[in-house]
């Protein structure tokens, strides 16, 4: 079977060539630990994990190699831990900071049953590379020091000859258009505004090491050489897949390109370059601000993990998402009807699901994927629908259509309008009422022996976590009661 992939950089889909189908490498880049992560930090890891997936299923778990790093130096991290124990010594505050964050971050993405990648390196971990990098950049003339800075230079790499990619190709931006379209950093050891830091002094107190260069001042890296040092390190000069968010294409992932290929000379840093489209919640741009910045811990606490796994893939990655809670009930009673026929249908022959994997052989397209699930559950064959779910990495099973907590699965997320700001916000109101009103709706329809509606409703609540039991009163005559799924 012949695996299409779009590259980001020649913006075309075409087949996908290892450089070793013996060791098929692939490099994500992960979070900065310092907050926790938020619903749209999910899509690159849940998009990710399925091409994961499906590169094992392709070549063998032996031959594949993922990838994605932890960020745990970043002023981010300084600022969040100066913040919150401003009265332990900095170092030590960040160590509690990013040693909590990433079991949080773990304990999320673990729970919406995304795999671990082979390796997980930390930024700390390989300063040595990063060095090392910086040294062949300087001495290729690439890079240059000033004030106890060292910063790559853009115009060197285009001026150079030989196999090296245009700065600005991959974000298919010229230098001026560049300059024109970012924030840029305009500081005094600068020769051009384009130049970007690989390394700069620590203030006091801050993490710190040897500086590259001849630096006598210990100092820190910049965010872009880590993973280019991280990626070397686990993967080589050149690897098959660099994937992300699309926010990262500028200037991260030029600048990693730039870094990689100057250092190595090389003509390319990954043979394929994937990004995942943005996310909104309700229409709107994710915000603190807006009220509607929700953390997978948050969606965790309201929905099952195979809901939110589920709701995310239904959306090609490439494409931007709308994360509403019309979309995420939907799929809670899709998942709820698709559990209770694989319940009743346990046993069988397990085949391999064809039309799911045809579908994620096509640029990982989950959206047909999940048409051809919909089109297994229609014609009734539980083998192919479990190794389909499997496949795309849903947990299956009915306890996964719940959140944590017990309270909340009657929380309906009501948009709102903001007093301050006229805009949509989220909030959260019990919704027991509601339960017992469809519980009588349901019991007039069977009254009316309109057994389509009643089983429409009965749908309705078991996507809420709501089971009912139908039964009989002292008289005889049908009651129904309820209670939280289990």
């Amino acid at each position: 079977m012949e695996l299409r992939l779009y590259d980001t950089l020649t913006r075309d889909k075409r087949p996908f060539t290892p450089l070793d189908p013996a060791n098929v490498r692939m490099y994500v880049c992960g979070p900065t630990v310092y907050d926790f992560a938020h619903i749209g930090n999910a899509r690159p890891v849940i998009v990710f994990d399925v091409l994961f997936r499906l590169l094992r299923h392709l070549y063998g778990e032996a031959h594949v190699k993922y990838v994605r790093n932890i960020t745990d130096v970043d002023d981010k991290i300084n600022d969040r831990a100066a913040r919150d124990y401003p009265g332990l010594p900095l170092n030590e505050a960040i160590r509690k900071v990013t040693e909590q964050t990433e079991r949080q971050f773990h304990d999320d993405v673990d729970a919406l049953g995304c795999l671990r990648p082979t390796v997980e390196p930390r930024a700390t971990e390989h300063i040595g590379e990063m060095r090392s990098i910086i040294e062949k950049l300087v001495a290729g003339g690439f890079a240059y020091v000033e004030q106890d800075h060292v910063l790559f230079s853009p115009s060197a790499m285009n001026a150079a000859n030989g196999v090296l990619p245009r700065y600005g190709s991959l974000a298919n931006r010229s230098l001026d258009e560049m300059i024109a379209g970012a924030r840029v950093d305009v500081a005094p050891y600068k020769r051009d505004a384009t130049d970007f830091v690989l390394w700069k002094p620590s203030k006091p107190g801050e993490p710190s090491w040897p500086s590259p260069a001849g630096i006598a001042t210990p100092g820190r890296p910049g965010w872009h050489i880590e993973c280019s040092a991280m990626s070397w390190k686990h993967l080589g000069e050149t690897f098959d897949i660099h994937g992300g968010g699309i926010d990262l294409v500028f200037p991260h992932h030029e600048n990693e390109v730039a870094q990689s290929c100057c250092a190595f000379h090389t003509s390319r840093m990954a043979q394929t370059w994937m990004h995942n489209g943005f996310l909104q919640v309700e229409g709107e741009k994710m915000s603190k601000s807006l009220g509607n910045f929700l953390t997978i811990a948050d969606q965790r606490d309201h929905w099952g993990p195979s809901v939110l796994r589920l709701n995310m893939l239904k959306t090609h990655y490439r494409q931007p998402i709308d994360w509403t809670q019309s979309s995420l009930t939907e799929t809670t009673r899709e998942l709820n009807r698709w559990f209770s026929f694989l319940e009743a249908n346990s046993d069988g022959d397990v085949r391999e699901s064809e039309e799911i994997v045809t579908a994620l052989a096509d640029d990982l397209n989950t959206s047909a994927a999940i048409t051809a699930l919909r089109a297994l559950f229609k014609v009734k064959n539980a083998a192919a629908l479990n190794a389909g779910l499997s496949i795309l990495g849903v947990p299956i099973g009915r306890e996964y259509l719940q959140g944590r907590k017990t309270d909340h699965l009657f929380a309906e997320v009501l948009v709102t309008g903001s007093p301050e700001s006229g805009r949509p916000t989220l909030s959260t109101g019990l919704a027991s009422s509601k339960v017992q009103q469809l519980i009588e709706a349901r019991t007039a329809a069977r009254a009316n022996k309109d057994w389509k509606e009643s089983d429409r409703i009965r749908d309705e609540l078991a996507a809420m976590g709501v089971v009912l039991k139908d039964g009989k009163d002292a008289d005889g005559k049908p009651v129904t009661t309820w209670e939280i799924a289990r």
